[in-house]
């Protein structure tokens, strides 16, 4: 993959929108406020292999969780994609800077770190702030191992922290 700055989107809960890394404009079909973040599900249109993501945005743990919904034929051996980013709010809009790393939870069996690589060239090339990468990098092994040390299971780690995720679709 070419090297790219970190990917910055935005989510309009007023407008129902959010605002891919590219600048597209899409409708979301739902938005939710909770105490410990924001709930979103949109259709994923024109994606050559998904149909919808749901996703939560935690602030306070710097990750975002998504669900995919794959195209037949395009299916996934995955319960969880897991984005390292900061997640930041000015009232009803959030925003999300990803930082390269994410992790993918097999539930009960494993949990992966992807894209190392993509994470090391920006760090290299300067393109990711020393402090960014530094919390981006604590974050995800922080993140990682306390997956793995709840069997790797997303939901058993975020019930230690008070925080319960669903996915409703609407």
């Amino acid at each position: 993959m070419a090297l790219h700055p970190p990917k910055v989107e935005t989510f309009a809960v007023a407008e129902g929108t959010n605002t891919d890394p590219k600048g597209f404009v899409r409708a979301v079909d739902l938005y939710r406020t909770t105490p410990f973040g924001l709930y979103l599900a949109r259709p994923m249109p024109d994606h050559p292999s998904l149909t919808h993501m749901r996703s939560w945005l935690l602030p306070d743990l710097g990750i975002r969780v998504t669900d995919f919904s794959f195209k037949p034929g395009f299916e996934r051996l995955q319960d969880f994609y897991v984005d390292i980013a900061d997640v930041t709010r000015d009232g009803d809009v959030w925003t999300t800077t990803d930082f390269y790393l994410d992790l993918v939870v097999h539930t009960g069996e494993r949990t992966e770190l992807l894209d190392v690589d993509e994470y090391v060239e920006a760090v290299a090339a300067g393109v990711l702030a020393r402090e960014a990468a530094e919390r981006a990098l604590t974050t995800a092994t922080t993140t990682y191992a306390s997956i793995a040390e709840h069997g790797h299971d997303l939901d058993a780690w975020l019930a230690t922290r008070g925080i319960v995720l669903d996915w409703p679709w609407r």
